[in-house]
């Protein structure tokens, strides 16, 4: 089963200070049929303006990932990233990606801090296979040349291959394809795929997709990608 989902489908806000698009229901955009896909409940598209950003806020229960696509995003929490003497600077730039685990609860704060550029990044939420576990913070550099018509692995339940460590048995895998270049994920029986085109253009599977599209399978052995331009993309292997 393959489901195209057009970028121009996804829920907008436009808040001034945030241009969002939220490819599942999330705050005032409500769609029935965009609830989520497994356990992944969230992909929002977020443009942070110039000295503005998130103020303090919390989660519970909810596996967080930043991926910065330009700019940076200072990030601080009540568990001391981002602050003196913390454990992480807690400032991303593109090629990072960052995973918060809220477990028990966590307050943070995202931030612009550029005076000249906007920060454009993609905000995720997966939904933990436990409740309750304790807080805690990672992230991790992945350089072009590891992604460049291949998918590298940048998220997964044991951290395989430096990848951060989710609470959930599900992978996320990061790609860039030009020209020829091609890539084939192969799915075991049983699991979903969730592929977002971050940018450019590109075939998944025989579908042509462009920046912000999506596309979620159902029962399909593998995902292809090919015929990409300037592409950019994010696929997700999700339990049911």
């Amino acid at each position: 089963m393959l489901e195209l989902i057009r970028s121009s489908d996804r829920g907008h806000a436009d808040h001034g200070w945030l241009n969002s698009y939220h490819s599942f229901s999330f705050a005032d955009y409500y769609n029935p049929r965009r609830m989520g896909f497994g356990p992944l409940r969230v992909i929002n598209e977020d443009r942070i303006a110039p000295g503005t950003g998130f103020g303090t806020h919390g989660h519970r229960d909810m596996e967080i990932i930043s991926y910065v696509l330009s700019g940076e995003l200072a990030h601080q929490d009540s568990m001391g990233n981002g602050r003196a003497g913390g454990a992480h600077a807690g400032v991303i730039r593109p090629g990072d990606v960052q995973r918060m685990s809220a477990g028990t609860g966590v307050m943070h704060s995202e931030y612009n801090h550029a005076q000249d550029r906007s920060t454009h990044f993609l905000q995720i939420w997966i939904m933990p296979e436990r409740q309750g576990v304790a807080p805690s913070y990672e992230q991790a550099h992945f350089p072009d040349a590891d992604k460049r018509g291949a998918l590298r692995l940048v998220a997964s339940p044991d951290g395989a291959q430096g990848s951060v460590t989710l609470h959930q048995q599900a992978r996320l895998y990061a790609g860039l394809f030009d020209g020829a270049e091609q890539a084939q994920l192969p799915l075991a029986a049983g699991r979903l795929a969730y592929v977002h085109l971050v940018r450019g253009e590109l075939t998944v599977n025989g579908q042509p997709l462009k920046a912000g599209d999506a596309l979620q399978m159902a029962d399909e052995p593998a995902v292809t990608l090919s015929a990409g331009r300037d592409a950019e993309v994010l696929v997700f292997d999700l339990p049911e």
